[in-house]
């Protein structure tokens, strides 16, 4: 029974192979960058991307988060929109059907996490911090998916 088991897993791992979660982390602090700006995953890959705050400045006055966007949205037109969202993280409600994926803000030695499938459609897929200011001060990146 256990050699039947094993050759089930090994035949789901081996006909899905983005079954494994894939984890990339990407560190903050009060220089407004982020350790990682580009990253290459494949269609359909499972990934989980942790965010960790170096930072020393108060969460109210230095806060980091990660929000991969839809293909094709302009990042600078989602900033601005959502600039004065302080309570949805400085995303505009309006704007949350082009996230397809965000963590929470993070403060000083905080960490957050989200994991989420890679869309299907190829392209480079923008990410960026929307804290006021900070993507304007190049808190921001790029996932190709390919």
């Amino acid at each position: 029974m256990r050699l039947l088991t094993a050759l089930l897993v090994l035949l789901v791992t081996s006909a899905h192979p983005f079954a494994q979660e894939r984890t990339i982390t990407i560190g903050v602090d009060d220089s407004m960058k982020f350790s990682v700006t580009s990253m290459t995953a494949a269609p359909g890959e499972k990934l989980k991307v942790v965010l960790k705050s170096k930072g020393t400045l108060p969460k109210m006055a230095m806060a980091h988060n990660f929000v991969l966007l839809a293909l094709g949205t302009k990042p600078d037109a989602f900033i601005k929109a959502g600039a004065a969202d302080r309570s949805t993280d400085f995303i505009a409600p309006a704007e949350r059907s082009k996230v397809i994926a965000a963590t929470a803000m993070v403060g000083p030695g905080e960490t957050a996490e989200v994991s989420f499938t890679v869309p299907d459609k190829k392209g480079v897929y923008p990410f960026l911090c929307t804290f006021t200011g900070h993507y304007a001060l190049g808190m921001k990146g790029t996932l190709t998916v390919r």
